[in-house]
């Protein structure tokens, strides 16, 4: 785990300071006082988060698509490279479908008349909207990573097939 926290750390910082602006986004709202302001904060949250979660999910698919690209790439090389870049490609894999899952469950959710349920508990539209605005929040950190992910592995790949020493 050590090795792994060594070899991933920007990546892991980005998705922990992602969750750490959600959670500062999300105690900047405020608390929620009735179920009219839940809706209202509800149907905020998936106007934007349509237009988030359609983005990320398709960012997710080209990514993969260009993952066994790269792979295809690496294995007619010439160039030997070490398990890590074979590793950083794996993690992508992860959290591209990580994410590219997320974002489905969450358009899923978005395209719920959410205004129109009356036979609701109270508490329900609170509880959606956090877990709604935590999704959100978690699908971004795992987008972020994964970009910051992707550079570092180019970087290595890159460093590995160019000739000279300038990487």
């Amino acid at each position: 785990m050590p090795d792994f926290i060594r070899c991933h750390r920007w990546p892991i910082l980005t998705f922990l300071i992602c969750l750490l602006l959600g959670f500062l986004a999300r105690q900047s709202i405020g608390s929620i006082y009735g179920t009219m302001e839940a809706i209202a904060l509800l149907d905020a949250l998936s106007r934007a988060g349509l237009y988030l979660a359609s983005a990320v999910m398709t960012a997710s698919a080209t990514t993969m698509a260009l993952m066994l690209t790269l792979i295809g790439m690496i294995k007619r090389m010439d160039e030997s490279f070490d398990r890590q870049a074979y590793r950083n490609i794996d993690l992508i894999a992860r959290l591209t479908t990580a994410s590219l899952l997320l974002s489905l469950l969450l358009l899923m959710a978005f395209v719920f008349p959410v205004g129109e349920f009356e036979e609701m508990p109270p508490r329900w539209f609170d509880r959606l909207y956090e877990l709604l605005f935590a999704g959100t929040t978690l699908m971004i950190a795992l987008a972020a990573a994964t970009v910051v992910l992707i550079y570092t592995t180019l970087v290595r790949v890159i460093s590995t097939v160019t000739p000279s020493d300038d990487i």
